[in-house]
């Protein structure tokens, strides 16, 4: 799925539900921005998978910035429609996660 989202992002089809844009602009640490999100996306890498996701399979993704900012985005794929969807962005809290990658138990 990384590379259809990665594709989708290069070739600027991607929406944003309100609910990615309300949580990117009231990040604790600083809002994110939409050029921080297609980095993550391009360097990021799937650890988690939701398949069975209604309407579209969605992912989260853990990817870094060019400053080196860790961001988590879960992100559908619509198919028929070629588009990337966000669902949700926000940074990790270390402290929830092992490496950014694995939720602590």
């Amino acid at each position: 799925m990384i590379g259809r989202l990665r594709k989708c992002f290069l070739e600027n089809r991607v929406l944003y539900t309100q609910h990615a844009r309300d949580e990117m602009r009231s990040e604790e640490l600083g809002p994110i921005r939409e050029e921080e999100v297609f980095e993550a996306v391009q360097t990021g890498e799937v650890i988690e998978s939701y398949e069975d996701d209604k309407p579209y399979p969605s992912a989260l993704v853990y990817g870094r910035t060019s400053r080196d900012r860790p961001i988590h985005l879960v992100c559908a794929y619509a198919e028929e429609e070629d588009m990337a969807i966000v669902i949700t962005v926000y940074e990790p809290d270390p402290s929830r996660w092992i490496d950014y990658r694995r939720r602590r138990q």
